[in-house]
């Protein structure tokens, strides 16, 4: 897995490629908490090139989540892959988080908020 990050104005976009299982969900994990522990609570995972996700992957997609809000920001993701999509859904957390098509939307998003 690879992360890299970018600035859209207060939004963080952080662009992930590859899994986000077992084996890197706590690096995904520390690396979204630097950006939190930096100030930046707004943040838009874009997930165009993330093939999979485990449980792991998406409880650290939930601890990124409450620690964003509770800092008075928020997570989106982005460009969530159909197979990933899939999991979120089943798993039920498509009602939880706010997902867009893509990276635009996702940052757009937080200038609705006021």
């Amino acid at each position: 897995m690879e992360v890299s990050w970018s600035r859209e104005g207060q939004v963080t976009v952080i662009a992930v490629e590859g899994s986000i299982d077992a084996l890197t969900a706590d690096d995904f994990l520390r690396s979204m908490q630097a950006q939190l522990a930096a100030g930046d609570a707004q943040l838009v995972a874009d997930l165009s090139r993330v093939d999979y996700a485990s449980s792991a992957g998406l409880s650290a997609i939930l601890v990124v989540l409450k620690e964003s809000r509770q800092e008075g920001g928020d997570l989106r993701l982005a460009a969530v892959q159909r197979g990933v999509y899939r999991v979120l859904s089943l798993s039920g957390l498509d009602s939880i988080l706010k997902i867009y098509g893509d990276v635009e939307a996702a940052v757009a998003s937080f200038d609705e908020m006021g």
